[in-house]
C-alpha cells in the first residue's frame, strides 16, 4: 500500500509539473504558439508522458472543466428515485468546491492566467464550447425521459449549462480582480440557486395541465 500512495504522489506531482510548464509557456507565448514538445521540455519529462497525461493539448486547459462536468452528470443520474433533473443538478451546483470552497486555494492564482490564456486562443474557445455541448447534449438524453419533447430538453439543458459556465466567468474575473472571498463564494453560489430556480419555476410551468 505504502509503494502504491509513492507511486500516486509522484503521477500527482509529474501531472502538475506538466501543467504549470504549460501554463507558463501559454501566457508568455500563446496556446497556438506552443508545441507540446517545448512543455515536455520545461518540464523536464518526454513528450510521449506529456501525451500520457494529457491526450491533447486543450486538456492542458480543460480537464478540470471535463472532471467536473463528468461528476455533475453522474450525480445527476445517480439521483435518488423520484428526485427531478433540475433539482439533482442545482443540488450539486450549490455545493461549494474550488476556490469556491477554498479562497485561499493556490489554484487561485492561475486562474486568471488561464482566463487570459483562453481569451486569446481560438483553439482553447472552440474547446470551451465543444465541452458545454456535450454537457448539454448528456443533460438533455437525462431531461428527455421526464420532459418527452427534444425542444424543451435542449433548452433547459443549455439554461442549465449556462449557469454553470456563467459561474465560472465570475471566478475568473474575480481572481484577475482578487476578490475571491467567502463572500464571493456565498453570493455566487446563491446566485446560481436562484438562476436554476427560475428554471424549475419556469418548468413547472410550462408542464402543468391546460385547462
Amino acid at each position: 500500500m505504502a509503494e502504491l500512495g509513492l507511486r500516486e504522489r509522484k503521477k500527482q506531482e509529474t501531472r502538475r509539473r506538466i501543467t504549470e510548464a504549460a501554463i507558463e509557456l501559454f501566457a508568455e507565448r500563446g496556446f497556438e504558439q506552443v508545441p507540446v514538445a517545448d512543455i515536455a521540455v520545461a518540464a523536464d519529462v518526454s513528450t510521449a508522458t506529456v501525451f500520457n497525461y494529457f491526450p491533447a493539448k486543450e486538456d492542458l486547459i480543460y480537464d478540470g472543466m471535463a472532471a467536473f462536468n463528468e461528476h455533475l452528470l453522474a450525480a445527476v443520474r445517480d439521483r435518488p428515485a423520484g428526485q427531478r433533473v433540475v433539482s439533482a443538478f442545482r443540488e450539486y451546483v450549490v455545493q461549494p468546491r474550488g476556490v469556491l470552497a477554498d479562497p485561499t486555494s493556490p489554484v487561485l492564482a492561475g486562474l486568471s492566467r488561464i482566463a487570459r490564456i483562453v481569451q486569446d486562443s481560438p483553439s482553447l474557445q472552440a474547446r470551451e464550447r465543444l465541452e458545454a455541448d456535450r454537457a448539454v447534449a448528456a443533460l438533455r438524453d437525462l431531461l428527455h425521459d421526464e420532459l418527452g419533447d427534444d425542444l424543451r430538453s435542449w433548452t433547459v439543458a443549455s439554461a442549465l449549462v449556462g449557469t454553470t459556465r456563467g459561474m465560472t466567468r465570475e471566478v475568473q474575473r474575480a481572481a484577475a480582480e482578487g476578490r475571491v472571498d467567502a463572500r464571493l463564494s456565498e453570493r455566487l453560489l446563491a446566485s446560481a440557486a436562484a438562476a436554476i430556480d427560475v428554471i424549475q419555476v419556469g418548468l413547472a410551468e410550462a408542464t402543468k395541465p391546460h385547462r
